[in-house]
């Protein structure tokens, strides 16, 4: 979620801040512009009031002024040329120059210049340049009249260069550009710890419905910051587990209680069978079937008072050699085997994995036991141990009958037998006890088919030492 959510943030923070420094840049170059232009519109005014009261100089005893105040204009415009570097020029209507810098510089016929030279003939000062932005090498003109008695009697231009300008509005644009780098750092970092705060509360939530979802059922969810509703939420969530919890307690207590006390009045029945038995023919096949029934009746309940055992203990988990175990039961069941003319045979290496011994030995006693029960005569049950870097696992495979594709997504349910074993010995609880016993301890069983026929049973069980929260927090034990 956390992956989802910040990049939407950032995203956002950008167009945000994209949003606020684009119109930013834009005034900062026109306001660079905009200053160069106003000094520029100051020297053609300066220019103006000089070139004003130059004359044509026409012959006579005035003509020595008029000459005069040329000169004066035109060393005002070298000067101003020398210093700055400006072109500028004092041109009547017709083009020809009053006084210019440098001689060479006239008004074209064509282009930016002659533009800005037509708008000041028309008593108008010319209007705003375009922009010149920094990857431009642009001129600024800038035009004003020279009014004499009301009438436009010559123009004064100025053509800048834009270098230095050009140089301040990059300068101005790169503060504006670490401005908004150092934003944007700032806001990520804020963004991470909004969605650590609002997101922190949700993976805790989801952690602790996991170890609940496997079965550590006493897991509940830390108090932790967050937004009020995620705080309301893990409160709901744990008073809802509280709840979960005293139900299936109940439900527990109640399997146990009655297969308790259901034992006692079954063995006072099937003592007053044996009584009426002995009052009965020998071989009497009614009494023969109420024996089965009866015997049959007294296994489901120790199944359920194991099953309901099995669900509520908690496991003693211990780094086991998980190989010798399988060894010892494969040695333990081979008798048993023997007798129904079922070859078992074991390859159960040395191997370590983090387990219950009680609990892996009655998991594997319910799966040899189901192997070799349904095995035919001269059929082969095999137990082969390995192990791989997170998990030792025991597959018992059989030559038996095997199942279906819907019995094995059926098989390990309560009380669940397939249709075609129902005259087999057994109440159907024996392997969801195994399931149960495992899962309180980390481990797994699962099914498959074997080829080319039979069942194929793995028993999974971790190499991990878990911490009370299901993580794995322990040491990981190598191969013996």
């Amino acid at each position: 979620m956390r992956t989802r959510l910040l990049p939407l943030l950032i995203v956002l923070m950008a167009a945000v801040l994209l949003a606020l420094g684009v119109p930013l840049a834009v005034s900062v170059a026109a306001g660079q512009q905009q200053r160069v232009v106003v000094d520029r519109i100051d020297d053609t005014a300066r220019f103006a009031a000089l070139a004003q009261f130059v004359t044509d100089g026409s012959s006579g005893p005035r003509r020595a002024a008029p000459d005069e105040r040329q000169e004066t204009l035109r060393r005002e415009l070298d000067s101003y040329y020398g210093v700055y570097g400006i072109r500028a020029g004092v041109f009547y209507g017709n083009g020809s120059a009053m006084a210019n810098a440098p001689d060479d510089w006239y008004v074209p016929l064509e282009g930016e210049v002659r533009e800005a030279f037509g708008e000041a003939l028309l008593s108008r000062r010319s209007h705003d340049p375009r922009q010149v932005w920094p990857w431009q090498r642009s001129r600024l003109i800038v035009a004003s009249p020279v009014i004499r008695d009301g009438d436009v009697v010559a123009v004064v231009v100025t053509d800048s260069p834009t270098g230095q300008m050009r140089s301040q509005i990059l300068r101005g644009w790169l503060i504006i550009g670490a401005g908004e780098i150092a934003a944007m750092l700032l806001a990520v970092g804020a963004a991470l710890r909004l969605t650590g705060w609002v997101l922190r509360p949700v993976r805790i939530l989801d952690a602790t419905t996991h170890d609940i979802a496997t079965g550590r059922l006493k897991s509940r969810v830390a108090a932790a910051g967050g937004p009020p509703e995620l705080r309301r939420l893990a409160k709901s969530f744990n008073e809802m587990a509280d709840n979960v919890e005293d139900v299936l307690e109940q439900q527990r207590a109640f399997v146990a209680d009655a297969s308790h006390q259901l034992r006692n009045p079954l063995s006072a029945l099937l003592l007053r069978i044996e009584l009426l038995a002995l009052e009965l023919p020998e071989g009497n096949e009614e009494i023969a079937s109420v024996r089965t029934e009866g015997k049959r009746l007294a296994q489901v309940l120790d199944d359920l008072l194991d099953l309901a055992l099995a669900e509520h203990a908690e496991a003693d988990l211990r780094l086991t050699d998980v190989g010798a175990l399988a060894e010892e039961r494969v040695v333990a069941w081979s008798p048993a085997a023997r007798a129904k003319g079922v070859r078992l045979v074991g390859d159960c290496p040395p191997t370590t994995a983090w387990a219950d011994p009680i609990t892996l030995s009655s998991a594997l006693d319910a799966v040899i036991d189901n192997a070799v029960k349904f095995a035919p005569e001269a059929g082969t049950v095999e137990v082969a141990v390995s192990s791989t870097g997170d998990t030792s696992t025991i597959v018992v495979t059989d030559t038996g009958p095997g199942l279906t594709e819907e019995e094995l997504a059926r098989v390990g349910d309560r009380f669940w037998r397939s249709g075609r074993h129902q005259n087999v010995k057994g109440s159907g609880l024996g392997l969801s006890i195994t399931r149960a016993l495992l899962a309180a301890g980390g481990g797994a069983i699962t099914y498959a088919s074997h080829e080319p026929q039979g069942l194929r049973v793995t028993v999974t069980v971790p190499r991990h030492a878990d911490d009370p929260r299901g993580s794995s927090g322990g040491e990981s034990f190598p191969t013996a």
